[in-house]
């Protein structure tokens, strides 16, 4: 039996995103715990040169919802990159999860060949459906929430790789 596009994306982001919503309850608590602000770790970073938790976030679902549209052949749908608090990013990541569980599969499947455009800055790059996924959309997804993960542990909030993974 072959794997489809439909699931080797959507169900796929679909996961990861509900165990980055966990992730993030138990950074509240770790925050809640130390009585820290909670701002503290939203504006936390890796390197001066990368960007804070909040956008490492709000990447992750952009790549997510994008790429569910993308492969669909729908429109992408537009959110503002404007979370600041715990309970935002929670509600940007519940949307994209909504928006992933609305896509039929029938939608997906057969989108290997499907010309892919994704406008970036001032460029443009071209892939087809199956390349798009697994040379860019899961790798580019996987990568923002590998570094959220990252910016969690190095503020010291008790996580571990299971939770990245999330229960089996």
């Amino acid at each position: 039996m072959s794997l489809s596009m439909y699931q080797a994306s959507v169900p796929v982001f679909i996961r990861q995103l509900h165990n980055l919503s966990a992730i993030l309850t138990k950074a509240v608590a770790h925050a809640d715990a130390r009585a820290e602000a909670t701002s503290l770790l939203i504006e936390a970073r890796l390197a001066p040169d990368m960007f804070p938790l909040a956008r490492q976030i709000q990447i992750a679902s952009d790549t997510a919802k994008g790429a569910g549209a993308r492969l669909a052949g729908v429109d992408v749908p537009s959110f503002e990159d404007k979370e600041t608090t715990f309970p935002e990013l929670q509600e940007r990541i519940a949307k994209t999860i909504a928006f992933l569980e609305g896509m039929p599969a029938d939608q997906i499947d057969g989108s290997e060949e499907r010309e892919i455009v994704v406008k970036a800055r001032n460029n443009e790059m071209r892939f087809t459906g199956q390349s798009y996924l697994l040379t860019f959309a899961l790798p580019n997804f996987f990568f923002h929430m590998t570094i959220a993960y990252a910016i969690l542990r190095e503020q010291g909030v008790p996580i571990g790789k299971m939770d990245f993974l999330g229960a089996a």
